[in-house]
Order: C-alpha cells, then structure tokens, then sequence
C-alpha cells in the first residue's frame, strides 16, 4: 500500500524557466500540455533528453521562453510535492537540440529541497538559440532520473565577468543515469557526480558514487 501511495504522489517539475510542454509554460496550448511533467524518465531510456520533447525546438510551443546573457546569474525554480529526500541536480545547456550537454552547475544533496536554485552562466558560452535542462537524481525511492528542457536565448556577454578557468569549453558532460545505459544511482544517498564541473554546490551528510559504466560524465 505504502509504494501505491508514493507512486501516486507528486515529483517534482521545472516552472521556471518555461520548459516544452509544460502547464507553468503559455507557450503550450492545451491539447499539448503533459500533466505529468513530474514523472521520471522512462527507464529503458527511449524518452531521453527531454521526454522527447526537443521536437518541439522550431514551432510555436518550443520557441525560447528566456533570454539570457553569457557571464549572467540565473534561477531555476522547481515546483512540486515529493522531493524524495532531496538528491543532486544539475543544470546544462546543449546547442545540437540534445545530442550533447555541458553541465552549467551542479548540486550534490540538497536538491531539490528549496524551489530556487541560482546558477551563472560561463562567460564565454555561446550566443544563439540553445536548450536547457534540468536534470535530479532523487536520494530516496525508486532509481529513477528526472529530466525537463526548455529552449533559451544566449545573448554574448557584455564584460569579462567570469576568469578563464570557467570556460564552458572545459566543462563536463551531463551526467545520466537510471537509463538502461550501463549507470546507476544507489539509494539511501546523493549521488556524487564523477565530474561535477567549477560550479558546484555541496550539501549532503551522504553520498555514494554511481555504479556501472558511468565514465567522468
């Protein structure tokens, strides 16, 4: 009865920035929006990135819902009732509609706990059109990854607001996990990220590395 009521429960999902499909985005028509937003990824991994949502890059529904600068300070707000204990997160950006992601930051325990999470963008991230995604690996419960994307503008930064060890060229890939890819998370702790990347919060009285073929993405 008591895994019925957790699965029954509310996760958790991105309301800020908008992401595709989402009810939080007025970009998404009604007969569009999934009303499951907060449920994982599916575990074979055939909805990896983004639920298969990036398709929607180039219509109406998917056109960016932010602009942001490079070298600039951002938020992500998550909404939602079952956070699981919290868990790590992380924040990417990807420029090929999700082939591939650099990590921006990354969260280890703690996550998502509060509903803001402030990260900067690298001085020298590319302008254009790009996605970004949110991405939690859930402490307590079922070995699972959430996933939202949504498209953003880049605009080039004004000043060198960042040192050059920031680049985002020298960040990591995103970490994936719980995909049938080989990568698992273990339960009962925040997962440490092989490669977490310069901008790295750390909050947590446990963590366990991945197992598997998990790499330093």
């Amino acid at each position: 009865l008591l895994s019925l009521v957790a699965t029954a429960q509310a996760h958790m999902e991105v309301s800020w920035p908008p992401v595709f499909r989402s009810k939080y985005n007025p970009r998404v028509p009604g007969n569009l929006i999934n009303y499951d937003m907060t449920s994982p990824l599916n575990a074979d991994g055939s909805n990896y990135p983004c639920k298969g949502y990036q398709v929607d890059v180039g219509r109406p529904e998917g056109a960016p819902g932010v602009t942001w600068r490079a070298g600039g300070t951002y938020n992500l707000t998550v909404a939602g009732s079952a956070t699981h204990s919290g868990g790590s997160c992380q924040a990417s950006l990807s420029y090929d509609r999700g082939r591939t992601w650099v990590v921006v930051h990354s969260w280890i325990g703690g996550c998502p706990l509060t509903p803001t999470w402030d990260f900067t963008l690298p001085n020298d991230t590319p302008p254009g059109e790009a996605l970004f995604a949110w991405t939690w690996f859930n402490r307590i419960g079922n070995r699972e990854m959430y996933m939202n994307c949504g498209a953003v503008t880049i605009r080039p930064s004004g000043r060198a607001a960042r040192s050059p060890a920031d680049s985002i060229y020298n960040r990591p890939a995103q970490f994936v996990a719980n995909v049938n890819n080989g990568c698992a998370t273990l339960e009962g702790a925040d997962v440490l990220f092989p490669s977490p990347g310069p901008d790295t919060d750390f909050d947590s009285d446990r963590t366990a590395a991945p197992v598997g073929k998990c790499g330093a993405s």
